[in-house]
């Protein structure tokens, strides 16, 4: 049976993927309300939104799937379904993002075909490289700063992002301990697009927190103005 997503989204798909700054990861149980969480974050600026879950059982994520799905549509936004691009298919994700050590690029590419978002996690000037004869859209840098979310990983500083910048083969998000507080830092490093997860989830107000990520790029000088 083809696990293709369905023909001919491909370029709308990588449209919106071009144009895109700021990137939300979110899992199933955040806590507060999932579907007013994820409008917040689209309202104040965001253009892709990704479920990450490592610990609900299925049926709590295809659930929460529904919710990134119907939200994302209402924003014309992009969803991707993180690690698993067998269910990213049955839950009519835009594409899948994958990480170094679990299911391969092209094994993503392969079962989700030519039309989906296949994204790449990489950590070093190595990975980055590596990715360039990869079946992959785009790839995410980090991360920067040690952060929870990637527990065990330190953190690659900006040193890489100035990497990326001058070399990643495809569009890159920065990503890794990004917030309000320093995003433009890493603006500042050369990077068009940044990443978040608590930035945006753990804030007081996660609208104005994502307009705030948003205009760091309005805000320097190697920045690309929102939509650029």
């Amino acid at each position: 049976m083809s696990l293709s997503l369905p023909e001919g989204d491909g370029p709308l798909r990588r449209e919106r993927l071009r144009t895109a700054r700021l990137y939300f990861v979110c899992d199933a149980r955040p806590q507060t309300d999932l579907e007013g969480l994820l409008r917040a974050a689209l309202t104040g600026g965001a253009d892709i939104v990704q479920l990450r879950e490592k610990e609900a059982g299925r049926a709590e994520i295809e659930r929460a799937a529904g919710t990134f799905r119907r939200v994302a549509d209402t924003f014309s936004a992009l969803f991707i379904l993180n690690d698993d691009p067998e269910l990213a298919r049955i839950c009519d994700a835009d594409g899948v993002h994958v990480g170094q050590d679990d299911v391969s690029a092209e094994q993503a590419r392969e079962l989700l075909g030519p039309d989906a978002i296949v994204g790449l996690s990489t950590h070093s000037t190595e990975q980055l490289a590596a990715s360039a004869g990869r079946p992959v859209d785009y790839v995410s840098v980090g991360p920067v700063w040690e952060t929870p979310t990637k527990e065990g990983r330190p953190g690659v500083g900006t040193e890489l992002i100035e990497h990326a910048a001058a070399n990643a083969p495809h569009p890159f998000f920065a990503i890794g301990g990004i917030d309000t507080g320093n995003a433009e830092q890493v603006v500042k490093a050369g990077a068009e697009r940044l990443c978040v997860v608590r930035a945006i989830r753990d804030a007081a107000d996660p609208a104005a927190a994502a307009t705030e990520l948003r205009q760091s790029f309005a805000k320097t000088e190697k920045g690309v103005a929102p939509g650029g």
